[in-house]
């Protein structure tokens, strides 16, 4: 029986991916195709929509934490083009093989960059943006590493931070087992799906973090499918 009290602290293949650049493009589409069709995306460009609607300005700056392929990016460059919102799009990661797939398949969207860095290092003096999300980066830092994290989001940020997540739960890990029998198609994005989720969290754990950023409003909700989108608010825009 799997302890579901605790998170795992087990790494995920990806965590340090050795494989050829095209079984990473394969991985990568298996995680585009899941975030999709379970709501991942949709659930983002939401509380986007909402964090900007009550801050309105000319322009802005979205940046996301742990990019991988790029593939959020795009698809919300794709969704403020359409809208004639004039945005301008970062992507960080620490892996270079992930940013050199992004940048292939961002060729053509002008309004998005890339950075490889190691988010924690991140300097506030020298990197600013308005929006910050961070869609299923979080569990892969251990709890230690999670409150500095957070701290850091919340320094780089003009109007808010975004984090899109996993909920721990063995009714998540089996619709997950189910769903990669018919959607997932890489041994490793089966075995990395899974153990995200063992590696997620519960509300309470989610409470915990937001109490170590005190200057910040914090909105946590559930959505489907077993996700938490919680929205970080400065106090100082009230």
């Amino acid at each position: 029986m799997m302890d579901w009290s605790k998170r795992s602290t087990q790494l995920e293949i990806m965590d340090d991916f050795q494989g050829e650049p095209g079984v990473l493009r394969k991985v990568f589409d298996d995680i585009n195709r899941a975030n999709r069709l379970l709501g991942g995306d949709s659930n983002t460009i939401r509380a986007i929509t909402k964090l900007i609607g009550e801050n309105p300005k000319e322009d802005y700056i979205i940046a996301d934490m742990g990019c991988g392929d790029g593939a959020m990016l795009r698809t919300l460059a794709h969704y403020f083009k359409k809208r004639d919102s004039k945005v301008a799009f970062i992507g960080i990661d620490l892996s270079e093989e992930a940013l050199s797939l992004a940048k292939e398949a961002s060729k053509g969207f002008d309004a998005i960059q890339y950075l490889q860095a190691d988010i924690l290092q991140l300097n506030s003096a020298d990197f600013k943006c308005d929006v910050i999300i961070s869609t299923l980066t979080m569990h892969h830092f251990t709890d230690g590493q999670i409150p500095l994290y957070l701290k850091k989001l919340g320094e780089l940020s003009r109007i808010g931070v975004i984090i899109n997540d996993l909920h721990r739960s063995p009714f998540a890990y089996y619709l997950f087992k189910a769903f990669s029998r018919i959607f997932i198609r890489t041994k490793v994005a089966k075995n990395d799906g899974a153990l995200s989720v063992k590696r997620a969290f519960v509300r309470p754990d989610l409470i915990g973090y937001s109490k170590h950023l005190p200057d910040m409003d914090h909105t946590i909700r559930w959505k489907w499918a077993f996700r938490f989108v919680w929205v970080m608010r400065p106090n100082r825009l009230k």
